[in-house]
């Protein structure tokens, strides 16, 4: 008896006070394209195309995406279709321009390296990084700068045209701008992943002169990428190689650019390359992987073709989700309305569960979203109005169950334990082939299908914890009570339909 009590008073407590924990966090559920409204691309490949070059434009057109500022964007493979989905979005021309655009990879001489972006008029305190992670890297002590606000149009003519006395006579240099990225310019651009830039020469070689790059692993060394170029990218690299080599960080380097950031910038090793390129650094092997990539396809490694765009207004999503939530709700009146005539006061115990069970679900879905970015879709939503079938299931066969120990002449108190033993498999079972095929389903299916397999699994699991921890020691607790048992009509005999039965 004490533990169906510390069972019963833990999960309501950790519930409920979890769930009021997030609504006085302001947090709630991140809503998906089809609830929030936004805007809807397929792109497909055109020509030559495998599958790797598939995932590098994936996640490059995921870069470009986050630079649109876009909340929670989803951008993923469905065959050998890139499905973008930007919640939120307000400008659609935008958007299909960025997300389509076909990129360039370049090679370009590293200049210097430079401040991260301050505010006009602000004074900062920022550490010039060192823009290589090969050996002999170097370190800049902190400076303190003071900027003052600069003519754009002046200072970006600058540094296009190389003018190291103008260059040299501005107090702020601006990052270029993507759309004035131009082949033999020099540019001021990001490091990715990092606040650091670098001031950049002209482009000395693109993607098309590179053959192939795969990763490797070399001992004492590490995770490397290895770089094979074409006889006139070769003749290039070597060119810059033999300028670079030599000179002062970051004056030794050479810039990997794409989509206008600096996707790495290894310092130049020697003077003369015959053979393949070796790229070394602190790589992690995803790292390694992901650069190689980069270099190996280059650009947008296809030709996309946009084949569907649609937008989905703000409103529709509204009305979708009040319509899912309307329809959830005269479900629940439904199901309570049943089971409050079949099985009285048990019925109330279902009622309180299926409303634990919503704080639950409430709380998980909106911690998901802030930790993994979990959306929340109109198919999300259905698979948790289905799963409300799954939940009443598992009352309904302890119940029957407990009204068999009953009718075979036990006490209601003798019966609980052993009907809920008896009936907790069944429950089990039955919830492990829903489990089973959200799982399966959520694996081979793609799109709105496995937000529906998602949600429905993760209700089921929650079924069985609630079930576990609050359906059995709160049906307990109560058939100890002979008031409870007995009560004319409304009593957990009568919903039994075993009026004589005694506590």
């Amino acid at each position: 008896m004490r533990k169906n009590v510390w069972f019963l008073v833990v999960s309501v407590v950790l519930i409920v006070g979890t769930f009021v924990a997030t609504l006085a966090s302001g947090n709630t559920p991140i809503l998906g394209l089809d609830l929030q409204g936004g805007f809807s691309v397929v792109l497909s490949p055109v020509g030559k195309f495998n599958s790797g070059s598939l995932d590098v434009a994936r996640d490059l057109i995921e870069q470009r995406v986050n630079g649109l500022g876009v909340a929670e964007p989803e951008i993923s493979r469905q065959g050998n279709d890139i499905v973008v989905d930007l919640p939120g979005v307000k400008d659609r021309t935008k958007a299909e321009a960025v997300i389509g655009k076909t990129a360039e990879l370049r090679f370009r001489p590293v200049l210097a390296n430079l401040p991260p972006v301050v505010k006009k008029g602000s004074t900062t305190t920022t550490t010039k990084p060192s823009g290589t992670t090969t050996p002999g890297e170097t370190t800049v002590p902190p400076t303190t700068t003071t900027t003052a606000p600069v003519d754009d149009s002046a200072a970006r003519a600058a540094v296009a045209s190389c003018d190291s006395t103008a260059i040299s006579a501005l107090t702020e240099i601006p990052t270029t701008r993507r759309s004035q990225d131009r082949r033999k310019d020099c540019v001021a651009l990001p490091i990715r992943n990092s606040t650091a830039r670098l001031l950049l020469g002209p482009t000395v070689m693109t993607g098309k002169d590179v053959d192939t790059a795969k990763k490797s692993f070399q001992s004492g060394v590490g995770n490397t990428v290895d770089m094979t170029l074409t006889s006139d990218g070769l003749t290039k690299f070597n060119k810059l190689a033999s300028t670079s080599f030599g000179q002062t960080s970051p004056q030794n380097e050479v810039a990997i650019v794409l989509d206008s950031v600096v996707q790495s910038n290894p310092a130049f090793q020697s003077a003369n390359f015959t053979g393949d390129v070796q790229i070394t650094g602190n790589f992690s092997n995803d790292d390694a992987d992901n650069l190689a990539k980069l270099i190996k396809y280059g650009a947008l490694p296809v030709k996309l073709e946009q084949q569907t765009a649609r937008s989905v207004s703000p409103t529709l999503g509204s009305d979708q989700l009040s319509a899912g939530i309307a329809a959830g709700i005269i479900g629940l009146l439904l199901v309570a309305l049943y089971m409050l005539v079949f099985y009285r006061v048990l019925g109330l115990v279902v009622i309180l569960g299926l409303i634990l069970s919503g704080m639950a679900i409430y709380t998980l879905v909106t911690f998901l979203g802030q930790t993994i970015s979990l959306t929340l879709t109109l198919a999300g939503v259905t698979g948790i109005i289905v799963s409300v079938g799954v939940t009443v299931d598992s009352y309904i066969v302890y119940y029957e169950r407990l009204k068999d120990e009953v009718r075979a002449g036990a006490t209601v108190r003798a019966s609980v334990d052993r009907a809920f033993t008896r009936s907790f498999r069944t429950i089990v079972a039955a919830d492990l082939v829903s489990l089973l095929g959200a799982v399966v389903l959520y694996l081979i299916a793609i799109g709105s299908v496995r937000g529906f397999a998602f949600y429905l699994g993760l209700s089921t699991v929650l079924d069985l914890l609630v079930a576990y921890f609050f359906m059995h020691p709160l049906v307990s607790i109560l058939a100890r009570n002979p008031r409870l048992v007995s009560m004319p009509g409304v009593g957990i005999g009568a919903g039994l339909d075993a009026r004589e039965a005694v506590a």
